[in-house]
């Protein structure tokens, strides 16, 4: 006996409904995976702004002076008369 025009329509649309079923289970588990797995967003920001932190503040900052010489003509006198005193 040869399949109905209906049955085969059924098995059709049962088969297409299995297909999007895991389609969608496909998608739910790849965005899961993705977005809410260990490397979430909300780790990697929590990663970023314990970097950010531990990065040297931009307001702090050495001493200017400090490799500058108290009277930087001092050497050029001395080259320049050596025997001044």
């Amino acid at each position: 006996m040869p399949p109905t025009s209906s049955s085969f329509f059924a098995r059709k649309k049962i088969l297409t409904s299995i297909i999007a079923i895991v389609a969608i289970l496909v998608v739910a588990w790849f965005v899961y995976s993705r977005y809410a797995g260990p490397d979430s967003d909300k780790t990697v920001a929590e990663q970023v702004a314990e970097e950010v932190a531990k990065a040297e503040n931009p307001f702090k900052a050495d001493n200017p002076l400090a490799n500058v010489e108290v009277n930087p003509f001092e050497k050029a006198k001395k080259v320049l008369n050596p025997f001044g005193q």
